[in-house]
């Protein structure tokens, strides 16, 4: 079985939970035996023209950075394929134009900062397109022209940036379609949906042969807000990543009594920051031994700063910025909990590394992970008080804690990416069955 794969990122550097699932996934199908081609958004005038996992989409990561023999060893039937585009996960169209604005400043000082600008100097830039809607289809078009070199039975496309390419593709080769919908329009932005990309969402769920939910809840969404009927929608949990034993960390900053809360994922309305730092306040009057960790980035990250700040509580919460590799490990093992105050997550991966690094965890009931977890602490996005009033319990009963460390880390033991991997087989062999049938 070939699959012909697309996708907005993948490790060594990733944004959110979409490149996490898809190494988890694609290293799970390589081991079975299949082989996939997949294919990624590369700003490859930017850099080094590179096919192969080696590819960064920042120009300030550094080869330092980033380990990347894990990722040569583990993906054996795995080839990558850069598509020369500024496409990033998570940008609007607004962050889209100052990238390409971005790029052309560098190229300029690279022909020659001072001087006349060659023409032919920046002819490599001159395709992109002015808005972001107009790349997402250049790019599908540059898969069309890779998807007829390359051989294989099925189209495997990952939310909504990938959608155009996969009908693209499947409508020249003829070959069946997979949707897979990690986060839907209504996910990102509550009722104010972008209509251009819910427009896109729906056509490509329309178009595909199947649909691909991470949940339950998700494919609810699908349902209801697309259209879809529910026959062809199959819901496939997301796994985690086994762990070793853990790092030994030394909390620099931070007192040896002081207990560590944690939030880690992008600082933006759909993950509820707000709702975090009103539990935070909240905790904080009753406890003064606690810190409030903020790790990651995003368009509500300066929102979140100022709001920590009239709250009061600004001393008591530390914003690291975007982690990746090792530091998340890191700031995994420094936790007493992690809490998760998402208004409405698809699945959410970040619960499981917590549970896979002995973290006690506190969830939103609006999650899809909700679904498949016991041992955890559950309470609605926008109830402060219950989210506060869990948050203290363990924090101050140790034995609390350590039952939901233990039995928390044994249940996400159960959620594998071979079984994500094995469903994926299952709905891949029965459209390929049925393509050659016809």
């Amino acid at each position: 079985m070939k699959v012909f794969m697309l996708g907005w990122e993948f490790p060594p550097f990733i944004s959110g939970g979409l490149g996490t699932a898809c190494y988890g996934l694609t290293k799970a199908l390589s081991k079975m035996g299949l082989e996939v081609t997949f294919v990624l958004p590369r700003s490859i005038s930017m850099g080094s023209h590179s096919t192969h996992v080696q590819m960064r989409t920042p120009a300030d990561i550094n080869d330092s950075d980033i380990n990347l023999v894990e990722y040569e060893r583990n993906l054996k039937n795995i080839k990558f394929k850069a598509i020369d585009s500024p496409l990033k996960p998570y940008a609007s169209n607004e962050a889209y134009r100052r990238e390409i604005e971005a790029m052309i400043r560098a190229k300029q000082q690279r022909c020659g900062a001072g001087k006349a600008v060659e023409t032919n100097c920046l002819d490599s830039l001159a395709h992109y397109a002015g808005d972001m809607y107009t790349e997402v289809h250049r790019y599908a078009a540059s898969s069309v022209k890779l998807a007829l070199q390359e051989d294989f039975d099925v189209i495997h496309a990952h939310d909504w940036m990938t959608f155009p390419a996969g009908m693209a593709v499947a409508a020249v080769t003829g070959k069946p379609l997979i949707v897979h919908i990690h986060s839907t329009e209504f996910d990102r932005s509550g009722e104010n949906v972008n209509q251009m990309i819910y427009d896109i969402e729906r056509a490509g769920m329309h178009a595909a042969d199947k649909i691909i939910a991470v949940s339950f809840l998700t494919r609810n969404i699908i349902i209801s807000r697309y259209g879809i009927t529910g026959d062809k929608v199959e819901v496939v949990y997301n796994g985690v990543e086994r762990n070793g034993n853990g790092l030994s960390f030394n909390r620099i900053g931070i007192n040896k009594d002081e207990k560590i809360v944690l939030f880690l994922g992008r600082i933006t309305m759909q993950k509820g920051p707000e709702y975090f730092l009103g539990a935070a306040k909240k905790v904080l009057e009753v406890m003064d031994n606690v810190k409030f960790v903020m790790a990651g980035s995003g368009d509500m990250m300066r929102k979140a700063v100022e709001l920590a700040a009239n709250l009061g509580i600004g001393s008591k919460v530390l914003f690291t910025g975007f982690l990746r590799g090792e530091d998340v490990r890191k700031v995994y093992e420094m936790a007493d909990l992690y809490v998760m105050t998402s208004v409405s997550e698809p699945f959410g991966i970040a619960p499981l590394e917590a549970l896979n690094n002995d973290v006690p965890v506190l969830i939103s009931r609006q999650s899809g992970v909700s679904e498949v977890l016991t041992h955890v602490l559950k309470a609605d996005f926008w109830d402060v008080n219950e989210i506060a009033n869990k948050i203290v319990a363990v924090l101050k009963y140790p034995p609390l804690q350590m039952a939901l460390r233990e039995h928390g880390n044994y249940e996400v033991r159960k959620l594998k990416w071979d079984d994500a991997a094995q469903k994926c087989m299952q709905i891949y062999n029965q459209l390929s069955a049925s393509t050659v049938c016809v």
